[in-house]
């Protein structure tokens, strides 16, 4: 129910006792009928309400972990992802991170082992190459 019909059910129930003394003898029969119709509509209690977390004070249900399953699995179907997120984006960080090490050691190699000509020192955009690949 929204804000609007609970203000609107308030005030009926207000009005109706209010007057309730006043009210003629059918009408506080149809009311009564009225309501065991309501009541007999009314939903039964699921099952599946046990499964929902109900409210506890801190100390009341100490060592519940074991004895309430649901609970943890339904925090662990949280968490699950987010640690499988997580340890994902770091094994492609590392990853990442170990092929720039290997390129920087393969060209540093190669600048050490004299493989290159002078004249390739001399070379902007051997530099720039440098200057790129070394960040």
């Amino acid at each position: 129910m929204n804000t609007d019909e609970l203000s609107f059910a308030y005030t009926v129930r207000h009005a109706l006792n209010e007057n309730l003394d006043n009210l003629p003898e059918s009408t506080t029969k149809k009311l009564a009928a009225a309501r065991k119709i309501a009541l007999s509509r009314k939903r039964k209690e699921s099952v599946f309400r046990s499964l929902l977390v109900q409210p506890r004070f801190a100390g009341r249900q100490f060592g519940g972990f074991f004895r309430e399953p649901h609970l943890w699995l339904g925090r662990m179907g949280l968490a699950l992802p987010v640690i499988v997120l997580v340890a994902g984006l770091t094994g492609i960080y590392q990853v990442e991170q170990q092929k720039r090490i290997s390129e920087i050691a393969e060209l540093d190699a190669a600048v050490l082992s004299d493989e290159l000509p002078l004249s390739a020192y001399l070379d902007n955009g051997f530099n720039a190459f440098l200057a790129d690949r070394g960040d």
